[in-house]
């Protein structure tokens, strides 16, 4: 950077300063030289320049205080005054209302022309500039050395803190630290950084727990899959700061566009394992082959989890597959992870007892949470099976199991198949078409009734099964005579050819509604 202090300690140029301004003055950046002998050269100054004059305007009679005031209106970064022999010192007025200004005040010697001023200023551009070329093309073939190389983000931001002291760190969409260097992020920055990658376009800063975050998206092609956050606000940050965390930011969109590819393959492997899984190829010499791919020996007793997301309102989703691996990575066990229409799936080695399984598989519906705090988060598991021809059954009940969770045919949000009610997990095993046919084959006939004639039958049903089928309760629960509830029970007999009084016809009732319940969004 230029600065007047610069210029002044070069000898060559024999610069005095008779005004040194208010502090750091001389530290300012100078932007570039300009000769003017105007009385009023301020339309003319760009902001940053150093004004040269000989006084010209001055020997014509024009005031001191004008000229001082337009330049300094011209946010000029000082006046360098240049000695001639018919004025051989700076007049005082001049040097007086710089001082009483505060505008920075140089004398150039008799013996140095002004264009030795600017030629000094333009070799110092020129290498100030060419240096930080040179730095940026040295930065550039580092951080292509630390891509190349396989270290990833955390080598990308290593290369960023040899000349800058930053603390850095790289989240991306789903909220999964890539990288971290000299910052520490609790999990709510973890969120924060991540609903700002999402955003279109991204905000140029965050807050964070403890710090305001400068926030350069990563990405190709205009979107953004990931966010480099250096933990200073925005304006903070010089422009060569700036620059090199710009250029870092490049360098990372080719990091995640590998690591985006690397998961489509992985994840494309780990759904075709699901698949063998479901056919029956498990005890496949394929499979095991595949299986060791992920660092999961087929013979090894193997648990499984199914996971979904759970909106009010809305379809059963599948949880984030990115999320999912990370929770084992950091449990440090291997797993196959494969998302699907409705679930993602997590296959992974287990020697420990049930009880510790259940354990782990709390703690991965923790993390869960934590990265979808405003979402229910469900979670069926199954296993540990003997090895990976025992899977098909384990994956099949926790694949059910979640999405009987998520219909929220129960009130807990994780649970083994057999853990939930036999009629739900039977339901649950059943095509969703012909769950709903059963259930419409004997209420449409009820609620049509009810529409037609304003009458309570369903009502009555719900409330006789929910009573144990015990008619003074009911009919007190109704606020109606026992007569009254006898020939809504046979009306409903009617109608359904099922009847209510008796034991096989409640059973058929009851599986109908809770057909229902499970099928109807």
């Amino acid at each position: 950077m230029l600065t007047l202090r610069a210029l002044c300690e070069n000898r060559d140029l024999e610069l005095t300063v008779l005004v040194p301004g208010p502090a750091g003055a001389l530290d300012t950046e100078v932007s570039w030289t300009h000769i003017t002998e105007l009385p009023d050269p301020s339309p003319y100054i760009r902001r940053g320049e150093l004004v040269m004059t000989n006084g010209l305007w001055h020997a014509a009679g024009h005031p001191a205080e004008s000229f001082v005031h337009r330049v300094q209106d011209a946010d000029a970064s000082g006046i360098a005054f240049g000695l001639r022999r018919e004025m051989p010192t700076t007049p005082d007025d001049v040097i007086d209302v710089c001082r009483r200004a505060g505008m920075p005040l140089l004398e150039l010697s008799v013996n140095v022309p002004f264009t030795a001023l600017s030629q000094a200023a333009a070799r110092t551009l020129a290498e100030q500039r060419q240096n930080a070329l040179m730095a940026s093309v040295r930065r550039g073939n580092a951080l292509a050395d630390a891509i190349s190389s396989g270290t990833g983000a955390g080598g990308v931001l290593r290369v960023l803190r040899r000349d800058h002291d930053l603390r850095l760190a790289v989240v991306d969409r789903t909220g999964h630290l890539l990288g971290c260097a000299g910052a520490e992020l609790t999990g709510d920055d973890l969120v924060v950084a991540a609903r700002a990658v999402a955003r279109c376009p991204p905000p140029l800063e965050v807050l964070l727990s403890n710090d305001s975050a400068a926030l350069f998206p990563v990405g190709a092609f205009g979107e953004a899959d990931a966010a480099l956050l250096c933990l200073r606000p925005a304006a903070a940050l010089d422009e060569t700061e700036r620059g090199a965390l710009d250029q870092a930011a490049h360098f990372l969109s080719m990091e995640t566009a590998r690591l985006h590819a690397v998961q489509a393959t992985e994840m494309r492997f780990a759904g075709e394992l699901v698949d063998m899984i479901f056919s029956g190829a498990g005890a496949s010499r394929e499979f095991a082959s595949r299986l060791k791919t992920f660092g999961i020996e087929a013979g090894d007793p193997l648990a499984v989890c199914a996971l979904a997301v759970a909106d009010e309102g809305a379809a059963v989703s599948p949880v984030s597959a990115n999320a999912v691996m990370a929770f084992f990575v950091a449990e440090g066990v291997p797993a196959v992870v494969a998302p699907g229409g409705r679930d993602t799936v997590a296959i992974f080695p287990w020697r420990l007892t049930e009880g510790k399984l259940v354990a782990s598989m709390a703690r991965l519906l923790s993390a869960l949470d934590g990265q979808f705090p405003e979402r229910r988060v469900v979670l069926g598991h199954g296993g540990p099976a003997g090895d990976g021809t025992k899977l098909r059954v384990p994956l099949m009940e926790a694949r059910e199991a979640c999405q009987l969770l998520a219909r929220g045919t129960s009130a807990s949000r994780m649970a083994r198949f057999t853990d939930l009610p036999s009629h739900s997990a039977l339901l649950g095993r059943l095509d969703g078409q012909v769950v709903q046919r059963f259930a419409d084959a004997l209420l449409a006939p009820v609620r049509d009734h009810d529409l037609q004639r304003g009458a309570q039958l369903e009502l009555t049903l719900r409330t006789f099964l929910a009573n144990e089928a015990q008619f003074a309760a009911t009919a007190d629960a109704l606020y109606i005579h026992v007569n009254t509830l006898r020939k809504r029970l046979i009306r409903i007999s009617e109608l359904t050819g099922r009847d209510p009084l008796k034991f096989e016809g409640r059973v058929d009732l009851f599986l109908a509604l809770e057909a229902d319940a499970l099928v109807r969004p």
